[in-house]
């Protein structure tokens, strides 16, 4: 949990994980991996899907167990378990349940800190296992046709309005079979049945909040889908937006954009995880009315070289990025600076989002130094409501994805 500053030799470094974390930037580790005794983002998302078959996991309370076990260091003094002293234990906050201390001393002093973000806490410790329903299958629900043109649609309160009465929906997957296996397996006493279903909503918004922000790039940069097929890129797509990835996750565009004329969503990243998704792009115009998803495994630059400029993959309309935290060390920086100056050299209208406000002047500095034009930039409407705990900080102020956003050409 010590911080401190990766080298700039590798884009790649393991050690970037916690040090992105330590400044606001969520993501899982490879000290996580380790942890749960895997080798790779492949073997995570086997396990969460139930595949245990070559797994060091006996059964799923084990695996919830490890998953634990990378949340415990002592919130006040960062002691591991390996650390403390014979017959001494790490103890949970009994209120959240989600953060841990090695003695009564350490949390008394750590108590005007943690208060401060106790209770949000107890939602990321709810929210954590619930979000396991991503990969069995039980989320994300599904949800209305659009019955409001998306001009009109501005935010979650717009979009909830034309969704009518979502409890039948959040009942059947609190009430499922596997979130009865969740807390049977978890360790920890289950939430209330309201609780329960409020963190089934987050973990769902979350989810449709990307899809959400990369119609917001449609709309922001006036491209519309009515009158030609549009070709959208995701620019730094890692195991978040990947890894159990379905041909189905962005069809909410479908109901933003009804009788579109084709959307193809290319995701293009260093960490995009194998599945159903990992098949080429389009060269032509796609099927009309409907959201062709790929995805290519490897930095965005690159995919340009070797697929764009050969013409094997369209021209994007326009580029979207998900958190990509180029504001977080030197290293992140250089990785992302050849794809920067070739949005800005080409004049590709993109559309970038970040965890916080604080990143966000961060970012707007390093575009502004790059002589990036940023033509528009702030909250964004269709926040996710899951909070995020920066997790080897853990009583920093949570964070949201996709909270803000930065709009920016040539």
């Amino acid at each position: 949990p010590q911080s401190f500053t990766p080298g700039t030799d590798s884009v790649f470094s393991d050690q970037s994980g916690f040090f992105s974390l330590d400044s606001n930037v969520p993501g899982l580790s490879k000290v996580i991996l380790d942890k749960l005794n895997m080798k790779d983002y492949g073997e995570y998302r086997a396990a969460v899907e139930g595949k245990l078959q070559g797994i060091s996991f006996r059964n799923y309370k084990e695996m919830f167990q490890k998953m634990e076990e990378t949340f415990k260091f002592c919130a006040r003094c960062n002691r591991l378990p390996e650390h403390l002293a014979k017959g001494q234990v790490l103890k949970r906050c009994v209120k959240c349940l989600n953060v841990y201390y090695c003695t009564k001393d350490c949390q008394r002093e750590d108590w005007p800190q943690h208060k401060r973000v106790c209770k949000t806490l107890q939602l990321v410790a709810v929210d954590r296992l619930v979000e396991w329903l991503m990969f069995t299958g039980d989320l994300p629900f599904p949800t209305e046709k659009w019955s409001k043109p998306a001009a009109e649609v501005g935010n979650w309160a717009d979009w909830l309005s034309m969704q009518g009465d979502l409890t039948p929906r959040l009942d059947a997957v609190a009430s499922s079979p596997n979130m009865a296996a969740l807390w049977k397996n978890a360790g920890r006493p289950k939430p209330d049945d309201s609780d329960v279903r409020q963190s089934v909503w987050r973990i769902q918004s979350e989810f449709l909040s990307r899809v959400l922000s990369v119609g917001l790039a449609v709309k922001h940069f006036g491209l519309d889908p009515y009158v030609r097929p549009l070709t959208i890129h995701l620019a730094g797509a890692s195991y978040n937006e990947t890894m159990g990835a379905r041909l189905t996750d962005c069809d909410e565009l479908n109901r933003m954009f009804p009788g579109h004329q084709g959307l193809e969503v290319v995701m293009v990243g260093p960490e995009v995880v194998d599945g159903p998704i990992m098949r080429p792009p389009l060269r032509a115009l796609g099927p009309r009315q409907q959201v062709y998803i790929s995805a290519h495994k490897g930095l965005y630059h690159q995919f340009w070289e070797d697929m764009v400029e050969r013409e094997e993959a369209a021209k994007p309309d326009v580029v979207v990025g998900f958190h990509p935290g180029f504001h977080a060390n030197r290293g992140l920086l250089e990785g992302w600076l050849p794809t920067l100056l070739l949005l800005r050299d080409f004049n590709i209208p993109s559309f970038f989002t970040v965890y916080s406000e604080t990143e966000l002047q961060a970012s707007l500095q390093i575009l502004s130094e790059l002589e990036v034009h940023v033509r528009d930039s702030g909250q964004n409407p269709f926040t996710s409501q899951k909070p995020e705990q920066v997790q080897s900080c853990p009583n920093k102020p949570p964070v949201y994805c996709n909270s803000h956003y930065i709009c920016f050409q040539g």
